[in-house]
C-alpha cells in the first residue's frame, strides 16, 4: 500500500472553495480503487494550511489513478474551481508507507 499525504498552503479567504475542491476529491478517488482518508482544514493555529491523505494498494494503482484522472470530467471540474477561485496557493505531495508491526526481533 501507499499513502499519498498532501499539505496544501491556501488563501484564506477561499476556504469554503477550498473545501469543495478538496471534498470533492472524495468520490473519484474511490471510484478508481483508492481509500480516502479524509481533508482536514484549518481550525486553530495556521489559518493556510489543510491536508488530504488517501491511499492506492500500490505505486502502479496510483499511476492508474493519475493517467485516468486526466480523462475525467468530475476532476476537470474540479481542477477549473481551483484555477478560477484561486484557493490554492501551492501543495506538496508526499508518498508514505505503513509501518503496522513491530520490527524488534525481525532479521
Amino acid at each position: 500500500m501507499i499513502t499519498c499525504h498532501l499539505r496544501y498552503e491556501i488563501d484564506p479567504t477561499q476556504v469554503e472553495a477550498f473545501e469543495e475542491y478538496v471534498t470533492g476529491w472524495i468520490p473519484i478517488v474511490t471510484r478508481f480503487g483508492g481509500t480516502h482518508h479524509g481533508c482536514f482544514l484549518p481550525h486553530e493555529g495556521a489559518n493556510d494550511i489543510a491536508y488530504a491523505l488517501f491511499s492506492f494498494p500500490s505505486l502502479a494503482d496510483y499511476e492508474g489513478y493519475r493517467a485516468a484522472i486526466r480523462e475525467d470530467p468530475e476532476a476537470a471540474l474540479l481542477w477549473r474551481l481551483s484555477a478560477r477561485t484561486r484557493c490554492i496557493r501551492r501543495f506538496d505531495r508526499t508518498f508514505l508507507r505503513p509501518s503496522l508491526e513491530p520490527t524488534i526481533g525481525r532479521a
